[in-house]
């Protein structure tokens, strides 16, 4: 991609940000000082049933407790509508996307789904509904790489787990656009955002990265641009899983900020700076040390 860099960090406003959070905050900022580049806030407010009250200037607060602001104001996806509206009708012009009225409940009922897995969808509505009512909207994934031309393997290449690939339709199916609840998948979303904000690159969690091969195939379809793609690694909790909301992780408390940012960059191979150290210093230091070490960005020392 061309034109100036162009990072981002988008919260989900589901809650507070807690350590592992950070710790894509403070990586997706780092990267666009170290190339000097533009860093943006956007509130992924899309899943509003999940969404808490005052939780994104709650978000803005903390980020700005560890010196990380955004070179605009933020956006939130739930002003953006619009944006999603116009993608979606551009596949369904293409015969790209088409109604689903399956249920989460019948999709999985016809296969066995490992722990922590999701379903995949066997383009059961691909061709007509069969008298059921739409519910969803689904990318023909198989349609868009027919027409495009695109191997069945989505290849993409990491800046710090390297060489990636998906099979989409195998491992993943028809993906949703638009949810049986009316509201906007993530991957729609995000794809259009990503593009209307000019985002060059994405630097964000690990967990996010087998979303990466949908999001690609999904750019082609709307004739968008890939940025290049970062995932840091995951903080976990005592019990090994990822550090999540979901899984009660706490939010950060920062009547210490520098102590909360020492651990995110422990985290991204980054040394601690000393106590009583200035926010600003500490960044300016983690920042030149990235800059030096781009070849093997944010590899945590073994």
């Amino acid at each position: 991609m061309h034109g100036i860099y162009t990072g981002r960090f988008a919260p989900s406003p589901t809650g507070l940000l807690h350590a592992g959070s950070l710790v894509a905050a403070l990586a997706s900022w780092l990267d666009a000082r170290a190339h000097s580049g533009q860093w943006l806030l956007r509130i992924e407010d899309v899943d509003t049933p999940r969404c808490v009250r005052g939780a994104d200037v709650a978000i803005t607060a903390q980020l700005a407790a560890c010196g990380l602001l955004p070179d605009v104001p933020a956006t939130w996806q739930s002003q953006r509508h619009a944006l999603y509206a116009g993608a979606l009708q551009q596949l369904v012009e293409q015969a790209w996307a088409y109604p689903c009225g399956c249920s989460r409940k019948h999709i999985e009922s016809t296969q066995s789904v490992a722990r922590h897995s999701a379903a995949v969808y066997p383009g059961t509505c691909r061709q007509g509904l069969n008298g059921k009512p739409a519910r969803a909207w689904r990318l023909d994934v198989q349609a868009v790489q027919t027409a495009l031309g695109l191997p069945a393997l989505t290849p993409w290449t990491d800046r710090r787990l390297g060489p990636q690939q998906q099979n989409v339709s195998e491992e993943v199916g028809d993906f949703v656009l638009r949810r049986a609840d009316g509201l906007w998948a993530y991957q729609l979303a995000v794809v259009v955002d990503d593009a209307a904000q000019g985002i060059t690159h994405v630097v964000r969690g690990q967990d996010l990265a087998d979303n990466t091969a949908r999001q690609i195939v999904l750019q082609r379809a709307l004739g968008l641009p890939t940025p290049q793609y970062l995932h840091t690694p995951l903080v976990r909790a005592a019990n090994g899983e990822k550090l999540s909301k979901q899984n009660g992780a706490l939010a950060l408390d920062l009547q210490h900020p520098l102590q909360a940012l020492n651990a995110a960059a422990q985290a991204l191979g980054l040394p601690r700076q000393p106590e009583h150290t200035p926010i600003e210093q500490a960044l300016k230091r983690w920042t030149k040390l990235h800059a030096n070490t781009l070849g093997t960005a944010f590899a945590p020392k073994a």
